[in-house]
Order: structure tokens, then C-alpha cells, then sequence
């Protein structure tokens, strides 16, 4: 779950695993799986960063990484 605000300032929280997709427009919008589109102050960035600090909560993001270059051998 992750805390947003509405334009109108009224803070909500959303479950982070609903987000399909953001866009800018220029204000953040996003649309959830359900087709529901929720516009918010925060920019898209920034709701990036949550959701990923989200994710790694949960375990579904694991804080180490793997290089993005990895050679196979």
C-alpha cells in the first residue's frame, strides 16, 4: 500500500498492486487494473519509488540486484 493525494489535497492509500500503467498529463495519472483512472499530485517518480520501496516490503522485489550486463557463460 502506498499513500497518495488527490489534487484536492485529501490523502488516500492504494494498494500498489492495482497499478497498470501512469502517464503525465501533465498531472499523474493513474490507471488501475480495474480500467479506474485516479489522478494525483505526486509525480510519476515519485509514486516509482514508492511503489518499489512497496515492493521490497513485501518481498516481491528483491534489494539486491543482479548486474545489468551479465554476461551468460
Amino acid at each position: 500500500m502506498i499513500q497518495l493525494t488527490r489534487l484536492n489535497n485529501q490523502q488516500f492509500t492504494l494498494n500498489a498492486l492495482l497499478i497498470e500503467q501512469m502517464e503525465e498529463l501533465p498531472d499523474t495519472t493513474i490507471t488501475l487494473t480495474s480500467g479506474k483512472k485516479i489522478v494525483v499530485k505526486e509525480s510519476e517518480q515519485v509514486i516509482i519509488r514508492k511503489v518499489e520501496n512497496f515492493y521490497k516490503r513485501i518481498g516481491l522485489l528483491s534489494i539486491q540486484t543482479l548486474p545489468e550486463n551479465k554476461e551468460k557463460g
